[in-house]
């Protein structure tokens, strides 16, 4: 595929585990990004230490799915917001664009 960015091996470490991604993006992103993912797993696994992998795993998921959803609504909110500014500030602007006759 022209044009596709090359995908790298990136290593990371997770729970203790090793893995190599492949990643088209920049490797220090996957790193953050894991590194963020072993942390949160590492807090729920000290929180829960009889807990197996598998379950700090879905733990984490249900945690980030949870910020997600947060983060989506919050958008959602401000693009409403941002939406109703822009057509008053569209209102505001013809007004004051208008002729003068028509203003009177």
């Amino acid at each position: 595929m022209e044009g596709a960015p090359e995908r790298q091996p990136v290593r990371v470490t997770i729970l203790s585990r090793p893995y190599t991604l492949l990643a088209s993006g920049d490797p220090r992103e996957i790193e953050a990004v894991a590194a963020s993912v072993d942390q949160l797993m590492l807090s729920i696994a000290a929180k829960a230490p009889n807990a197996d992998s598998t379950r700090i795993a879905v733990m984490a998921c249900l945690h980030l799915a949870d910020k997600l959803r947060t983060l989506e609504r919050d958008l959602s909110r401000l693009q409403d917001r941002v939406d109703r500014k822009s057509v008053e500030f569209a209102g505001m602007l013809d007004r004051a664009l208008a002729p003068a006759e028509e203003r009177r």
